[in-house]
């Protein structure tokens, strides 16, 4: 009887020890895999070797949500109550009741002022202080025509012509008139209202939201493998089901994303005057309507306050630098309370600064914003110092700390990098043009498209054949989807850090 044996077993001992294909449990068919002879001391936990890596959570510790119904927003903010500009003494006599002519150039925001006499809010019997290189004089305003004003000064000193452009500040602190009289139109007809009151002005501001996306997949079969090492998400989920983890991964990773769009979103240079135009992209033709967001940096650079100072190199010199920043503040709303989100190195630079004063810590820092609660500051990553009358609380952002995030943008960005920000606490009031009325909201929040029948803050949904079936795909798919923008109310509030 003849007798076939078996496939080779590989059992004869060996006189020497060799590395070789034979020494090893081969899994996978390939040399050299990792299943030893000896079995090797295996570290099960995954090592989280970049710390936390989500950077989400900036908007939620300074800003609120609401929801929107439209494909834009629509606010107004209200300008300035007082009123002044600056311009040019373009004619000068001496001595009361002589004329002095000066022209209105620009707004003291520095908007230019309009060729009509509506364009500014300058009236006869207005009384002005008027300030340049001469010195500082006060003035009745006698006519109006157009941008130029006359003016007679009240003392006998020469306000003489300027020199430049937009030399002259030209403040209204109130009126004088004679008895008897009435209002005085711009030619100096007595008795006459030629101008009408003044109105409040209000900017409009614009945004739209846009729409995100992401999806994870697995096939069905990897639903069902167990690997051998222990994975831990963002989330706290752990066990040693991989998908588990990338399914996480994929949530937390689009949470940072609906942040660092809110952050670094701009709108299409090719937008212009229509809110509603399109980048253009061939993929969609005509049906494309990708016209981009204004994130919170695009919103300060445009209508906010930069500053290129505080950067470590003498405490006292950028304690100057920061009280030039309060003293910028002081010209806006002077809001008392601030957040501060800043790099690594700028974060130093403020704490050498504060170090350098005596009197490093809150000093006095109220805490509002955090319930008067210093313990909540700190538990939320804050640190509060009071300088003058304003309340500061800083906090490190890993946003621009991150080599994969905005911290590896900055280290080749030079002038350009985004060192931190400033954003005012609390509330503004806004005009609300659906409600027809004012209201209070937050200067940072963040609107979503939402509806009675559909919610687009945060949208997921499984598709495929795992679990409860959809389709006959052999997968799993898990999709994300937001539709929203970010509302920068208040600006010239705002400091970005460059």
């Amino acid at each position: 009887m003849a007798i076939t044996p078996g496939g080779s077993l590989n059992a004869t001992p060996a006189s020497n020890k060799q590395v070789l294909n034979t020494n090893y449990l081969d899994f996978t068919g390939t040399a050299n895999s990792w299943g030893q002879q000896y079995l090797p001391d295996l570290m099960e936990k995954e090592a989280e070797v970049f710390g936390p890596r989500t950077i989400s959570g900036f908007l939620s510790k300074i800003g609120a949500e609401e929801a929107m119904s439209s494909d834009q927003v629509v606010w107004s903010e209200q300008g300035r109550l007082h009123i002044s500009y600056t311009g040019r003494v373009t004619h000068a006599n001496q001595g009361p009741s002589s004329t002095t002519e000066i022209t209105l150039q620009k707004e003291i925001d520095g908007a230019a002022v309009g060729a009509s006499s509506v364009d500014h809010a300058v009236r006869v019997s207005d009384t002005i202080i008027i300030s340049n290189s001469a010195g500082v004089f006060k003035a009745l305003v006698t006519e109006v025509s157009n941008a130029v004003i006359a003016v007679a000064p009240y003392t006998t000193d020469n306000l003489a012509v300027s020199g430049a452009d937009n030399d002259t500040t030209i403040l209204v602190y109130g009126s004088e008139y004679a008895k008897g009289r009435s209002y005085i139109d711009a030619t100096g007809l007595k008795d006459v209202d030629g101008r009408g009151a003044n109105e409040p002005k209000l900017q409009t501001y614009t945004n739209k939201p846009i729409i995100m996306k992401d999806y994870y997949e697995v096939s069905g079969s990897d639903t069902s493998r167990i690997g051998w090492v222990e994975v831990t998400s963002e989330a706290g989920q752990g066990g040693y089901m991989w998908y588990l983890k990338a399914e996480a991964d994929t949530r937390a990773r689009f949470n940072d994303y609906l942040e660092m769009a809110m952050l670094e979103g701009e709108i299409s240079a090719a937008d212009g005057a229509d809110t509603l135009s399109e980048l253009g992209f061939g993929m969609y033709g005509a049906s494309g309507n990708q016209t981009g967001t204004q994130g919170l940096f695009a919103a300060i650079e445009e209508r906010g306050n930069l500053t290129s100072g505080i950067t470590g190199v003498n405490a006292a010199t950028d304690l100057a630098e920061f009280d030039a920043i309060l003293a910028e503040f002081d010209k806006q709303g002077a809001i008392e309370e601030n957040m501060m989100f800043v790099n690594r190195a700028t974060s130093l630079a403020m704490d050498d600064m504060l170090a350098s004063m005596n009197s490093y810590g809150a000093g006095g820092t109220s805490y509002g914003v955090f319930n008067n609660s210093e313990d909540m500051a700190l538990n939320l990553g804050f640190s509060g110092f009071r300088r003058g009358s304003y309340d500061f609380y800083k906090s490190d952002f890993r946003y621009l700390n991150d080599k994969a995030t905005r911290g590896g943008i900055n280290a080749a960005a030079g002038s350009a990098a985004i060192r931190g920000v400033m954003i005012p606490a609390g509330t503004s009031s806004v005009y609300d043009q659906q409600l027809g009325k004012n209201l209070k909201r937050p200067f940072l929040h963040v609107r979503y498209r939402a509806s009675q029948t559909d919610n687009r803050r945060m949208k997921t949904w499984v598709t495929g054949s795992v679990g409860a079936a959809t389709s006959a795909l052999d997968a799993m798919q898990l999709h994300f989807l937001t539709e929203r923008c970010l509302i920068t109310q208040g600006a010239n509030n705002f400091m970005l850090m460059k």
